[in-house]
């Protein structure tokens, strides 16, 4: 199926690239990797007038690790953050999620970012982010603002971007001491295929075991990636049992909303929730036992 006509621009930086997405509004689209937007383009799905091709910009493909924090550019490739030897190290969850994204090819071309702007329910990246606090930089031509990742995703297919917003980069501060986290997926068709149930769990921990601070994200099983506050604070300020885990994989799969497709049906959905869930925050407390 061939492309829709369109007038491809290209900007110098990304600055000139929100001038052009402000010009051209709702008629323009950014175009990085194009993993998801070509194949949109071809079903017709979004037949957008300028796509703004932002790929060669220099510059803006940087993966910086400092004391505080982690920076992810705009054209950070999903290959590259997982093969990155200090996201494998502070960022275990976030460095598997990219190494399970689709296929080989689509990692080589798709980037960290556009997987997070196309804001499908079951982004992998998604799902760590949210367990590592992640903040999203986003600028326009006049300025930039900062919003939690939590408050990103909108919808299936919508963000918090406005008119002429782009992502800039992505901040995540650097985990503490004695922390751990996991990313389980469950894909049941191909290793693969979409996400059918993923889940991301961070904990932090004292020496006596105390669970200090908990995060647990789920994805594919509702209308946006989203924290379990409520299962995060049944953990907080105890020591973790099975009991406890086990609680708290109950509150997640009850808060689970999914819907029945042609990868999983509703109720096996919500019940892997509480399976994944389990085995992510066993995953992340073994991690910080052994550091």
């Amino acid at each position: 199926m061939a492309l829709p006509k369109f007038s491809y621009l290209i900007p110098g930086n990304l600055k000139e690239a929100c001038h052009m997405l402000a010009e051209h509004e709702d008629n323009a689209c950014i175009l990085a990797g194009g993993t998801d937007i070509l194949i949109r383009m071809k079903h017709r799905i979004v037949q957008p007038e300028y796509i703004i091709g932002i790929s060669n910009i220099p510059h803006i493909d940087y993966i910086k690790v400092d004391k505080k924090q982690l920076t992810i550019g705009t054209n950070v490739k999903l290959t590259a953050l997982a093969q990155n030897p200090d996201i494998q190290r502070y960022f275990p969850s976030l460095a598997y999620a990219a190494s399970v994204t689709a296929t080989v090819q689509i990692r080589n071309m798709g980037t960290v970012i556009g997987n997070i702007c196309n804001a499908s329910p079951s982004a992998d990246t998604a799902t760590p982010l949210l367990v590592y606090d992640a903040d999203v930089v986003i600028m326009n031509s006049e300025g930039q603002r900062i919003l939690p990742i939590s408050e990103f995703f909108h919808g299936p297919g919508i963000t918090a971007l406005e008119s002429g917003e782009i992502v800039k980069e992505l901040i995540v501060p650097l985990p503490q001491d004695r922390s751990g986290s996991n990313y389980q997926k469950l894909s049941p068709r191909s290793k693969v295929d979409i996400a059918a149930v993923g889940v991301s769990a961070y904990l932090q921990a004292d020496e006596n075991d105390t669970v200090t601070q908990a995060r647990i994200a789920i994805g594919a099983v509702a209308p946006v990636p989203k924290r379990i506050l409520n299962a995060e604070k049944s953990l907080e300020g105890k020591v973790l049992t099975e009991a406890l885990i086990k609680q708290a994989a109950q509150i997640s799969m009850d808060e689970a909303e999914p819907i029945t497709d042609i990868r999983a049906t509703t109720l096996y959905r919500k019940k892997m929730v509480e399976v994944l869930t389990r085995r992510a925050l066993n995953k992340s407390m073994e991690q910080i036992r052994t550091q």
